[in-house]
């Protein structure tokens, strides 16, 4: 049996207003078990073409008012990331739940061929996570553990 709340539908809103000029669709789900919701390039200018090495700042066209003690998580399509080698350098990239500026995400090209995004693309991903805020103290000493301070590679080879 799983702890409560785990599995179950949350019924909480995210609320998004457009900035001027924005006719995307709204973040949604594309399908029913999608962990995050697909964004979509505000380029109304016409399309960005990337040359490899580049980073650019791409709007998504949308403010976001999210629920109390939650985050929206920024990450990458991985169909931009595996196939074309686009990467959002700072994924996952947070929006807290008191920002309200335009949500912008950073995209940087690695290599390859340029890739050209147009106004409505898929483009990143929207992950909406619960975020614990403890209390924070301070102690002379921390509990044992069998791993201890072992760091990187510690755990086995794989």
């Amino acid at each position: 049996m799983l702890p409560e709340g785990i599995g179950e539908k949350v019924t909480q809103v995210v609320k998004f207003a457009r900035v001027e000029g924005n006719d995307l669709p709204l973040p949604g789900y594309e399908t029913p078990g999608a962990a995050g919701m697909d964004l979509r390039a505000f380029l109304p200018d016409g399309p960005l073409t990337m040359a490899p090495g580049e980073l650019h700042l791409v709007s998504t066209g949308l403010r976001v008012e999210l629920p109390a003690n939650t985050e929206m998580q920024i990450r990458p399509r991985s169909s931009l990331a595996l196939k074309k080698r686009i990467i959002i350098p700072n994924s996952p990239g947070t929006i807290d739940e008191d920002y309200r500026g335009v949500i912008l995400v950073g995209l940087y090209l690695l290599g390859g061929e340029p890739v050209t995004l147009s106004h409505g693309d898929r483009f990143a991903q929207a992950i909406i996570a619960p975020v614990i805020k403890p209390n924070v103290i301070e102690v002379a000493e921390l509990s044992a553990t069998d791993r201890g301070a072992n760091g990187f590679g510690s755990t086995g080879s794989q």
